[in-house]
């Protein structure tokens, strides 16, 4: 049987954004659901425990080696001030490329892959939340629940990026190992 992370990978691979509509992946934080541009999506993996590096952001979880690319990864759930992650298996990392570079990104579960017309986009209302306006693109209802779209290069702008590689830049970090790589050693 596949898992979650499995499915919505390889939806990754046959998604497809048109003029008219955009795709998103879409996960959980807390209880809420948020979602990011399948565009600026690479990977998704199951939690495994990085590297963690000392003077690091304290919403910076530590960093992992992937296929030879230190990727710092990111607790979304402390980023937001909602507390901090204690991650287990049920977690997941979404790698994703922002401002030319690749982070993870920490979050509770995976949900769906969403296909909407621009016009189901909608702006957020100016309210007083946790998360920063300039965080946020836009609101989209799906069935029953309500999703917020990110703006990924707002919330991880350069200089949060720039000092994140400089301290992973420091660290000698253990290469992962995917499960093709495993099956192939035993």
């Amino acid at each position: 049987m596949k898992s979650e992370v499995q499915k919505t990978a390889e939806g990754l691979e046959s998604g497809q954004e048109t003029a008219d509509s955009k795709q998103f992946l879409t996960f959980k934080v807390e209880k809420e659901e948020y979602g990011v541009s399948l565009m600026t999506i690479r990977e998704i993996k199951g939690w495994s425990k990085p590297t963690v590096l000392p003077n690091s952001p304290p919403f910076m979880k530590g960093v992992i080696n992937l296929r030879g690319v230190v990727i710092p990864i990111f607790d979304l759930r402390h980023r937001f001030e909602m507390g901090t992650t204690e991650p287990d298996e049920k977690n997941v990392v979404i790698i994703i490329a922002v401002n030319e570079r690749l982070i993870g990104l920490l979050v509770d579960a995976v949900s769906d892959i969403l296909t909407v017309s621009v016009e189901q986009i909608k702006s957020a209302p100016k309210v007083d939340t946790d998360i920063d306006e300039n965080y946020v693109d836009g609101l989209i209802q799906s069935e029953d629940k309500m999703v917020v779209i990110l703006n990924i290069e707002n919330l991880f702008d350069t200089n949060m990026l720039s000092e994140a590689e400089k301290i992973a830049g420091k660290a000698d970090v253990p290469q992962e190992q995917s499960a093709s790589d495993n099956k192939q050693q035993n």
